[in-house]
């Protein structure tokens, strides 16, 4: 497992990096042939939230060069002084920061609403002129109160507008789990997503394959249950600091 985070030179810091890369990449593989699946098929983002610029450039140096943000305003901050990484967002997003968003990210993954769709359809054509934005619909598949996302049953009346604003491109789902005291208990949740999103593309074909699930305590089993996109934070980067007041 990766060591806390910034421990080490950067020589020291780059091979614990690598090795941590080369352990989830391992263990996506074994998921990936368990379900008789090609391991290519399924995209590590490497979950970057609290973690320093200065330690993601060794990252980018092991070989993590897609990189998972929660906030836009952290992610605004790191950008430049990366070159060469990739930027998705994978938390919620506030209309407010919508413009940033969707000049900073090849992707967002938490669409949670209709209204914040619409949003970033009107600001895409003058952000990235003739490059449709790919998103991912989040999805609250436990009915979590305590989570945003679409209702399952409210994806599919809201499909015939969303696959025809012409500057998002509609790549697929995304949902985030409970958290679990065995990954074994996320298997129901990552199911859903699953089942949903093969029964909505055989009506609705232009809705992308797509499927954003699993983290570091999960992920196995979500690449077992058909996972295409899993997001790793503490797996490779370590225990995140403790938060702060303030």
């Amino acid at each position: 497992m990766a060591g806390e985070q910034g421990a080490g030179n950067g020589a020291d810091q780059e091979a614990e990096l690598s090795r941590a890369r080369d352990q989830v990449m391992g263990r996506i593989a074994d998921a990936a042939r368990r379900a008789g699946r090609d391991p290519a098929a399924v995209t590590l983002v490497a979950v970057s939230k609290t973690v320093p610029a200065d330690r993601l450039r060794h990252a980018l140096a092991a070989g993590l060069t897609l990189l998972g943000e929660n906030r836009v305003q952290e992610a605004e901050s790191k950008v430049d002084l990366l070159p060469g990484a990739r930027w998705h967002l994978v938390g919620p997003l506030q209309s407010n920061k919508a413009r940033r968003a969707v000049a900073i990210f090849e992707m967002i993954q938490s669409v949670d609403s209709l209204d914040l769709a619409r949003r970033l359809d009107r600001l895409a054509p003058a952000v990235r002129p003739g490059r449709p934005l790919p998103v991912l619909l989040q999805v609250n598949v436990d009915r979590d109160a305590a989570k945003a996302g679409f209702a399952p049953g409210d994806v599919e009346p809201t499909l015939a507008e969303l696959l025809g604003l012409p500057g998002l491109r509609i790549a697929g789902l995304m949902t985030i789990g409970r958290l679990v005291e065995e990954a074994e208990a996320a298997r129901p949740a990552f199911r859903a997503l699953r089942e949903l999103s093969a029964d909505l593309r055989r009506r609705w074909p232009g809705l992308g394959p797509e499927l954003s699930m699993g983290m570091t305590d999960d992920f196995e089993v979500a690449v077992e249950e058909g996972a295409t996109i899993v997001r790793v934070g503490r797996a490779l980067f370590g225990a995140r600091p403790p938060a702060t007041a303030g």
